[in-house]
């Protein structure tokens, strides 16, 4: 090969390897958290508090509870906050609904739990970058069944639907945190498929509210008015007295 064809095949391996670093911040647009609500903009404030390294945010469906978790991970991502974003949830059907055998890689199995996160993602990267992104665990999902004896560093840990959790469960999740890492634990305790004293994400509720020192974890409550999905979806909740 000559010199010049040389340093040609250089410059575009070089070209390459930019464009590669860049794919995964040149997706449709920037991520732009902006509350529609006084809570929301409570859960944003915590969300994007370097002091706060454990925030749950509990509540009605629809009020923004996994989709802005989501959201400050992405803008964490892009900032070069931390280095990749991991995705947990309880592996548990609505009333123990069975699936039966799910084909596939671990991705393709948890799939059905994860498409609510992998939805907001599709809003900054197109599915080509996020195959990339699995690929590579800059995005990875880990079940709860695979957390144990893992530490998590420069992470954005979103365990969303933890109402499914068991007590074991929550406390085996908050000790996966390492340094320079930041989760959100996100549930519906009024959509439980695990009840009192089985339901983790109420038994770690009540341990923060005795404790009353939490320098590192804050919570938040969403209510009915900060439901943002059609109207109806409200409506239905009252008919269910889930809100008021």
């Amino acid at each position: 090969m000559s010199k010049r064809k040389t340093k040609l095949y250089q410059a575009e391996a070089v070209e390459s390897n930019v464009v590669s670093l860049n794919t995964y911040y040149s997706k449709k647009r920037q991520v732009q958290l902006l509350p529609k609500t006084l809570n929301q903009e409570a859960y944003i404030n915590l969300l994007t508090d370097p002091g706060k390294i454990i925030i749950f945010a509990t509540g009605p469906a629809g009020t923004g509870k996994t989709m802005l978790a989501t959201m400050a991970g992405i803008q964490a991502l892009k900032q070069g906050q931390v280095t990749k974003i991991v995705l947990t949830r309880p592996a548990v059907g609505v009333d123990d609904e069975q699936h039966g055998f799910l084909p596939g890689d671990l991705n393709q199995k948890m799939e059905p739990w994860t498409r609510p996160l992998f939805d907001v993602l599709l809003e900054y990267y197109d599915r080509k970058e996020i195959a990339r992104m699995l690929d590579e665990q800059i995005v990875e999902i880990s079940p709860l069944a695979f957390m144990r004896g893992r530490t998590f560093k420069d992470a954005w840990i979103i365990a969303d639907e933890m109402q499914n959790a068991t007590p074991n469960q929550m406390k085996m999740l908050l000790t996966r945190l390492g340094e320079n890492s930041k989760m959100i634990v996100t549930g519906d305790t009024r959509q439980a498929d695990r009840r009192d004293p089985d339901n983790g994400l109420l038994d770690f509720k009540e341990l923060v509210a005795q404790y009353k020192q939490c320098k590192f974890v804050a919570g938040i409550e969403m209510s009915g008015k900060d439901i943002q999905r059609h109207p109806a979806v409200v409506e239905i909740l009252k008919i269910y007295k889930e809100i008021v």
